[in-house]
């Protein structure tokens, strides 16, 4: 049989600075995805929820949800990224820059920024900086990350070590850019379910969300196909059983949106997300697992040019099976608490 129509994804040598890679399969984003995610999420936010209350602020109808938008732009960039990748370690300079509605195309384009092979020569981080586009051409949001991809062959030569130079933090100027000017005057909190607006948070303040969601075998895995993202570790138990866990891992932005919609429950007006600074996967999650969330509010910031909406600076940290009624982040010895999945910075917006 031939193997050279087939696609056996990327290892680490095959990466080379400045590689453009366009990626295949530009997706329709319709209503059915949006009642899918929400059956798989629990998602609760008014604007996201309902195309009147989206209109009475001044959105064209309720746009899709800002990962939702996400997870289908990752979703392309899989076989050409991360298929071989062993984890999908963080993320930065992550912004939304236009809202998406149901009936935008989505496609996606990936440069390779960095590369760094690890001292076991076996496996190597690479750097990619993700633009995904709307079917007019135009960015809808833009996204550093990096993943731990495996060598074919441990002796092959590669190139030298460029770690890229991300900022630490999205500045507020560069916020609020897919929120159109919102009519806070129709804004009702009684429909969004909070009385809380910009005003009412406090640098410092945490919010333990309370609730926590179990994560099924079928349910992740329905919800990674969903994006189309096709690696390897979240499907092929017979690949998995063979591999350091010897079981499935659970897709990192799974772990994402399903802490974002526990959020709700204290944040329930932060109906955009607006960008994201940084963030880490910081334990795997496998099914049976139940996640837990709580946010600390980083910084209050004022948008430039915005009376209309403000952002708060947020942490949002996800636990496996551990209740967040104490805020777990660190153990004793400092390092991170064991139970802790998601350690993830965003700018959050909602109104003033």
């Amino acid at each position: 049989m031939s193997k050279s129509k087939i696609n056996v994804g990327n290892f680490f040598e095959d990466f080379k600075i400045g590689q453009i890679i366009r990626h295949a399969a530009p997706r329709t984003v319709t209503v059915g995805e949006v009642a899918l995610y929400t059956a798989l999420y629990l998602p609760r936010f008014a604007v996201q929820s309902s195309t009147a209350f989206a209109q009475a602020i001044g959105y064209e109808r309720a746009p899709i949800d800002d990962l939702l938008v996400f997870h289908l732009v990752l979703g392309k960039t899989v076989p050409d990224v991360s298929l071989n990748a062993i984890a999908n370690l963080g993320y930065a300079d992550f912004k939304f820059l236009i809202p998406v509605y149901p009936g935008d195309t989505l496609s996606a384009t990936s440069e390779v920024i960095g590369l760094k092979e690890n001292s076991n020569k076996e496996t190597g981080v690479v750097y990619v900086r993700t633009t995904g586009a709307n079917q007019r051409g135009e960015t809808v949001l833009s996204y550093a990350r990096w993943v731990m991809v495996k060598k074919r062959d441990r002796d092959a030569p590669v190139g030298p070590e460029i770690v890229p130079d991300l900022p630490k933090s999205v500045a507020p100027s560069e916020l609020g850019k897919a929120a159109p000017a919102i009519n806070v005057g129709a804004y009702d909190k009684a429909l969004a379910g909070s009385r809380y607006f910009w005003a009412d948070y406090d640098q410092g303040e945490k919010i333990d969300h309370i609730d926590g969601m179990t994560v099924e075998e079928a349910e992740h895995q329905l919800a990674t196909r969903l994006y189309q993202n096709n690696s390897k570790v979240h499907f092929n138990q017979y690949y998995e059983a063979q591999g350091r866990f010897g079981k499935r891992i659970i897709y990192g932005g799974h772990v994402i949106s399903l802490a974002r919609a526990l959020s709700f429950n204290g944040l329930e007006n932060v109906f955009h997300i607006s960008a994201v600074n940084g963030g880490r996967h910081v334990n795997p999650l496998f099914a049976g697992g139940t996640v837990f969330a709580w946010s600390e509010v980083l910084e209050k910031a004022e948008i430039p040019g915005r009376q209309d909406i403000g952002a708060l600076r947020l942490r949002l940290v996800a636990t496996k099976d551990k209740p967040c009624a104490d805020f777990p982040l660190h153990g004793a010895d400092g390092k991170p608490d064991p139970a802790v999945l998601l350690d993830l910075d965003y700018w959050g917006v909602l109104p003033r």
